[in-house]
Formats: structure tokens, C-alpha cells, sequence
């Protein structure tokens, strides 16, 4: 039986890994990821890295050695990182090469902290873009206001961004219209548009982990029980399904046709967050309903095992769009706003990815401790 995870390339979607661990690179899982399992690209953030940093072994050598240098807890955690996204970016180059630039890349976040910070962050990305070195890396920005010129001004430059924490239509609107005028005014200025990618990468279970929230507190509060429960896990993949009507709207104008014609690519829609948070929705529900040509789907690594143990491949993004619509409009009904609700969003994958920034720090800093101490007693 062949692979559901390989099967969704026959539908044009590109499955991502949602993690950098080096115990798995060293272990050979990663590679055997890539060859079996069809991966095509990796992503990662800082809590993914938190975790495998104090939780693990595998960099504690490096991190040894870093202390010995004197080096402080920022330039180490900059020392792994670069080291494992240059690891990583080497073993997917032959997809980059073999996909034409469509596929192969890794991402490096800027720090959360400069979410509000536009020219902090357009040169943050500059600074790892050069740091890295690697024509397969993708910067990580937020769709914040903040973000969106600094994700115009990397594009510009040349630097392959991967917008994170995007929600709301209207902040998909502002991405893909910044992507459209960096690859404008490099076409413009003579400059190469055929190798410079981006994704966008949209947010799914935390859209329904809000407002089943909200649903069910109206229920405990006395609403109609029926109604409200009838609108519960709807909203994530209706948000999605919508965005994919603007993204084939988008690029299916005079616009961007002629931007194809000077090789650009599409900005596809990346969906982030596919795991399910509630057990009681199907382990691979979002992977399942979102497939289509054109996208990605990040997974993390117990959605890629069930996704290849019983994941079902079907063309689903464009299914029920008038049911899409319908489910917006009852939410609405109800008192569950669409702008408020992708705001609170967008404010608590801030805090979110900021908080996790701040803990990875921490957790370098236990590591050294710990490190510190046992040389000490040896």
C-alpha cells in the first residue's frame, strides 16, 4: 500500500516537517523522512527548539565547547541554531535543486521580540539571511503591521520569507500584496524573480481552539445548545478554504500573470498548526480537509505517523465554499466576530512565540548550569 503522505504530491500539496531535532538528524529518522515519507521542506520555532535543547543530549558537546569560548546565551543559542538550519538546508538541497526552487527549504524565525518592530526585524532577516548562507533558507516573519514592510524589504532584497501567525483575511491581503510588489520591483530593476520564494503561512487548529472556547461557554452560559454545537470545528477549515479562494484569485490575475511570464512563483498558502487540539475531532482532520494544489501542509511528527498510518488523499480544499461562507455568517449570529477573533489571535501567537523565545533562553541558560556543574565535580 502506497504512501498517504507521498500520495498528497498527486494533489499538488508539499508536506513540510515541523521540527528541527538534531538526535534525529545524527539517527538517520530525518533522512529516512525525506526518502520514504515524501517530506519536502522543514519548519521550525523556538519552542520546537526549547524542547529539543533541554530536554536532550545532542548539543550538549556544542554547547559545552561555547561556554568554554566565553560565548553568551544569545550567541549560543545562535551558534546551534545556524548550525542545525545549515545541516538541515544541505540535506534538503537536492529537492530545492531537483523542485526548481519550489521546494527543499527550512525556515529560521526572527526573534518574536521585534513583532512590532519593523526595521529590527527586515534587519534581522538580512543579518541570518547572511549568516545561514544557503539559497534554501526561508526568514520567518509575522503578519503583524510591524511585519508586513519588513517582509516587503526582505523580498526585495532577495531573501525568501516564510509570513508566519496570518489569521484574518485582510492580513492575507497585506502578505501577498507585499510579496506582489518586492517581485514587481525587482522585475522592474532587472533582477532575477524565478528563485525568490514565500509561503504564507496560515494558522489552523488555533482558529478552532478560540472559538470552540467561545461556543461553549455560551452554551454553559444558556444558548440554544443545538445551534452553538453545531458550529463547533467548523471554523478553521472554513478560514482556510476561504483563503484558498482569494489565493487562487489573487494569483490568477493580470498581475501576477505577468510576473509569471518573468518566472515568479506563487506564494503559497502554508497550513501551520494541522495537529488537532481536541481529541475528540479526528487525529488528522485538518491535514485531511486542506488539500490542494499549491500548498504545503506543515506537520508535526505524531500527524506525519497517523497521517501514514490511516491519512485519507482527496481534493478537499475547495470543498462546501458556500458552507464556508454559511459558517462565518451563523458565527457571526452568535456574537463571535471574525475581525476580533483573528486579532486575539494574532495577539496571542505574538505573546505565544515570545513567551516560548524567552523560555528557549532559559532553558540554554539551565543547560549551561547544568553543564557548568557537573564539569565541576568531575
Amino acid at each position: 500500500m502506497s504512501n498517504p503522505l507521498v500520495q498528497l504530491q498527486q494533489e499538488g500539496q508539499s508536506v513540510w516537517y515541523d521540527n528541527i531535532d538534531r538526535a534525529q538528524i545524527a539517527s538517520g529518522q530525518f533522512k529516512r523522512m525525506l526518502d520514504e515519507d515524501g517530506v519536502l521542506g522543514v519548519t521550525a520555532n523556538p519552542t520546537i527548539f526549547e524542547k529539543s535543547i533541554s530536554h536532550g543530549t545532542a548539543y550538549d558537546a556544542q554547547i559545552s565547547q561555547l561556554i568554554s569560548e566565553g560565548k553568551s546565551t544569545n550567541e549560543i543559542y545562535e551558534a546551534v541554531v545556524i548550525q542545525d538550519i545549515r545541516t538541515v538546508a544541505d540535506l534538503l538541497r537536492p529537492i530545492y535543486e531537483r523542485t526548481d526552487g519550489k521546494d527543499g527549504y527550512v525556515s529560521l524565525e526572527v526573534s518574536p521580540d521585534l513583532a512590532n518592530d519593523t526595521k529590527g526585524t527586515a534587519a534581522e532577516a538580512e543579518r541570518f539571511w547572511n549568516l545561514v548562507q544557503r539559497p534554501n533558507l526561508m526568514i520567518k516573519i509575522p503578519a503583524t503591521p510591524a511585519g508586513i514592510p519588513a517582509i516587503y524589504e526582505a523580498l526585495s532584497k532577495g531573501i525568501n520569507v516564510n509570513v508566519t501567525l496570518i489569521f484574518s483575511l485582510n492580513s492575507y491581503h497585506a502578505v501577498t500584496d507585499a510579496y506582489l510588489s518586492a517581485l514587481e520591483d525587482r522585475n522592474a530593476q532587472g533582477q532575477d524573480i524565478s528563485r525568490l520564494a514565500s509561503v504564507a503561512s496560515f494558522f489552523v487548529s488555533r482558529v478552532d481552539t478560540l472559538v470552540d472556547k467561545v461556543l461553549e461557554d455560551q452554551i454553559k452560559a444558556g444558548g440554544n445548545a443545538e445551534q452553538l454545537k453545531a458550529l463547533e470545528g467548523k471554523a478553521a477549515i472554513a478560514n482556510a478554504r476561504l483563503v484558498y479562494q482569494d489565493f487562487m484569485s489573487i494569483f490568477g490575475t493580470p498581475r501576477f500573470e505577468t510576473l509569471k511570464h518573468a518566472g515568479a512563483h506563487v506564494q503559497r498558502p502554508l497550513w501551520a498548526s494541522t495537529s488537532t487540539k481536541n481529541p475528540a475531532y479526528r487525529d488528522v482532520l485538518y491535514a485531511e480537509e486542506l488539500v490542494g494544489p499549491d500548498t504545503v501542509d506543515t506537520m508535526p511528527l505524531e500527524t506525519i505517523e497517523n497521517f501514514r498510518d490511516h491519512g485519507r488523499v482527496r481534493y478537499s480544499i475547495a470543498d462546501d465554499i458556500p458552507g464556508a461562507h454559511a459558517t462565518f455568517e451563523q458565527l457571526e449570529k452568535v456574537g463571535i466576530h471574525y475581525d476580533q477573533v483573528t486579532q486575539q489571535l494574532l495577539d496571542e501567537g505574538v505573546k505565544k512565540f515570545a513567551d516560548s523565545f524567552h523560555q528557549l533562553f532559559a532553558g540554554i541558560d539551565g543547560k549551561k548550569n547544568s553543564i557548568k556543574e557537573e564539569k565541576a565535580t568531575r
